[in-house]
């Protein structure tokens, strides 16, 4: 066993003196035209692979967090009292780092053997695929493939039939650790999987199942197993760990994309690794710090969060999986620490916001807490107040368990005042963030206690330096006033280094300096914060020749509180805007009952439905769109001109959402090509105000 490698402390603080007006600093003498300067951290020096105490690889992480944890409780789930009906107990089940560590070596040392003896294997890499929702088994096989060597290609739970045809065949797969109810899909399209040999179930399997899955895999050549078996053939003889060097390929981290087929993204040890020591900069890490796992892990910024839980030898709770218990789960769990995403992120907001709708006094003291709390926050910096936590905001934080510190979000932008808001009624800080697949998922994040972050994603993390490039089709310019705006250009050393099997486009991603391309539009505060304004490939022009930024729009109408999705569509040949809005339940039987008079149950979705579609209705929702804050401040050619109210919304099932919950423009505007023609037929091009 090689010696392990001294490590820097963790975390590393922001000095005490930091400046909060100056978290960026411009490199002397990096400027060219059409260009910002080189950007990077403004108290720390940029990290590398060659900065000394840094980890190199995913075993040392690792092993600094086995070192840390003196054996302590590690992961923990829910246990399953009964499937059918699903019945969960109400705790969690903790196994300790001293028993992980034994289940990952036994795992890693049976599946090295495999590969070894040849029963494996006969790709570029030694790929293993790993399909299921989050759970205890999904990160320890993980930990396991990085002790040995292997390269990890997480499949999305909820990727469709092609998707995970695609992925198997692409990185060739011999070997997929599978959730028990994915092994009769694989089984069933074992034919077209070209690669395919062995299954491993990552829960037991009874002898009934074993039975019947082992004699229909014979008939494809395939071997089932489950993940006991594996651990039991791994202890019969253990190997020693493959210390893996920074340059070996760790993972093969498929994007879910909006369009198109799923990209390969190459990331190494070294990529990963940085990525974790650098999100370990500017944060207090509690010594009993439990994360909730929500997110799924085949998602990178999941990923990347658990991994600094592992490298600070922390706790990591895996709830049901399911979005209806997540409030059940969390208060269970009462974690530190939950990475979200902004469409839970604005959920959380519709509901606590709700009560201060609430008429007479309980109404009127919840608005005057929100209002002086945020004055506190703008003028100050402090998440806390001792009346009015007590009288209003214990309750809200103890709905999430009680203990929240820190809530991260990343993926898409939050409004400044949805941000705001939950700071002070979460009484946690909420850290937003910009990163993707292809950086290992850093590049900016959100100074703690910054009381004027809300609304950007922060200065750059210390392995990240940026620039902004100009994008002159689209009217950004890096010499424009008051603050530069460009295409994001990233360098580092979590910088991916390509796409597999995909010269072409890596080629058109990382340029001959070591840029990566992001294809987001950005600018940068007076504070050294960068905002994502833009993204290239989703802008559009309208009939009259003005640009429209979709996403951005679908943000900002997110932020209503009648709002759980929303989709904004535009026709190069007309001169406007078109919604699809699916509303809040709760919000939309409010809105029935004051237009129509008539009493709706937010649970009874076929009526909502019907009503919806009444145009009293439907007139009344666009109004209440038209009048919030956020969406006065669009242009006039921004808006939507009509809308249609439905609750069937997007969901990963029907493909209008992918895995990370973005919406896939192409489905969803064909799942509503109906209704969208219809409201264009509403309105005349030629008599529109704009």
């Amino acid at each position: 066993m090689p010696e392990q490698r001294e490590i820097n402390p963790l975390p590393i603080f922001l000095p005490p003196d930091a400046d909060y007006t100056k978290q960026t600093i411009a490199l002397p003498g990096t400027e060219r035209p059409g260009q910002t300067p080189i950007y990077r951290h403004s108290q720390f020096e940029l990290v590398t692979l060659d900065t000394p105490g840094v980890f190199t690889n995913l075993l040392e992480v690792w092993d600094e967090g086995f070192r840390r944890s003196k054996g302590g409780p590690f992961l923990a789930h829910r246990p399953v009292l009964s499937r059918k009906p699903l019945k969960l107990a109400n705790h969690y089940e903790w196994q300790s780092w001293t028993q992980v560590d034994a289940r990952r070596r036994a795992i890693g040392s049976a599946v090295h053997r495999m590969f070894l003896d040849g029963e494996l294997g006969g790709g570029d890499m030694d790929t293993v695929g790993i399909w299921s929702k989050n759970c205890p088994n999904w990160l320890i096989v993980d930990l396991a493939l990085q002790a040995y060597g292997k390269v990890s290609v997480p499949l999305y739970d909820t990727l469709g039939a092609d998707s995970v045809e695609h992925v198997t065949n692409h990185s060739e797969l011999t070997i997929i650790f599978a959730a028990p109810e994915h092994i009769p899909h694989l089984l069933t399209v074992a034919p077209r999987l070209k690669t395919l040999k062995t299954i491993v179930s990552l829960e037991c399997l009874s002898d009934e199942e074993k039975h019947v899955l082992s004699a229909w895999a014979k008939t494809q050549n395939l071997k089932v197993m489950d993940l006991a078996e594996v651990e039991e053939l791994g202890n019969a003889k253990l190997l020693d760990v493959v210390p893996p060097r920074s340059d070996s390929i760790a993972t093969i981290s498929y994007t879910s994309g909006t369009s198109g087929v799923p990209k390969g993204v190459l990331l190494t040890h070294g990529n990963i690794a940085t990525s974790v020591y650098s999100f370990l900069h500017g944060f207090e890490v509690q010594e009993d710090r439990t994360a909730m796992a929500f997110l799924p892990l085949a998602h990178i910024y999941e990923r990347v969060m658990e991994l600094c839980s592992v490298g600070t030898g922390k706790r990591i709770g895996y709830g049901s999986g399911d979005p209806l218990r997540f409030l059940e789960d969390i208060q269970l769990l009462k974690p530190h620490w939950v990475p979200l995403v902004p469409r839970v992120m604005n959920r959380l907001y519709q509901s606590i916001a709700a009560a201060g709708n609430t008429p007479g006094l309980k109404g009127a003291l919840f608005r005057k807490a929100v209002a002086t709390k945020l004055h506190n926050l703008r003028t100050s910096g402090k998440l806390t107040h001792p009346l009015w936590d007590r009288l209003v905001f214990r309750k809200v934080n103890a709905v999430l368990g009680g203990r929240l510190k820190v809530v991260g979000s990343g993926s898409a932008p939050l409004s400044a005042d949805t941000v705001e808001f939950l700071k002070v009624a979460l009484l946690a800080d909420v850290c937003e963030g910009y990163g993707m697949t292809e950086n290992a998922g850093i590049c900016t994040i959100c100074w703690v206690y910054d009381p004027s972050s809300a609304g950007t994603v922060g200065g750059l993390m210390p392995a990240a330096e940026v620039k902004l490039v100009d994008v002159p089709e689209l009217g950004y310019r890096a010499t424009d006033k008051p603050f530069p705006r460009g295409e994001v250009l990233m360098r580092g050393a979590s910088r991916f280094v390509g796409y597999y099997k995909d010269p072409e486009k890596t080629k058109e991603t990382i340029d001959e300096e070591g840029w990566l391309h992001t294809g987001d539009i950005a600018t940068r505060d007076d504070h050294g914060r960068f905002k994502i304004i833009d993204r290239i490939k989703n802008i559009m022009k309208l009939a009259q020749g003005e640009y429209v930024a979709l996403e951005h729009i679908e943000n900002v109408y997110m932020a209503c509180p009648l709002v759980a999705q929303f989709f904004i569509y535009g026709d190069s040949f007309k001169p406007h805007l078109v919604g699809i809005v699916v509303p809040d339940p709760v919000q939309a039987a409010a809105l029935v009952l004051r237009v129509l008079g008539e009493t709706l149950s937010p649970e009874d979705v076929e009526a909502l439905e019907r009503y919806l579609q009444d145009p009293r209705v439907v007139d009344a929702a666009l109004a209440e769109l038209e009048s919030n804050a956020n969406v006065q401040r669009l242009k006039g050619f921004e808006k939507a001109k009509r809308v249609y109210l439905t609750m069937d919304g997007f969901t990963v099932e029907n493909n209008c959402l992918t895995p990370t919950l973005k919406v896939r423009r192409k489905e969803a505007y064909a799942k509503f090509k109906e209704q969208i023609d219809a409201l264009y037929a509403l309105l005349d091009p030629m008599t529109s105000k704009l």
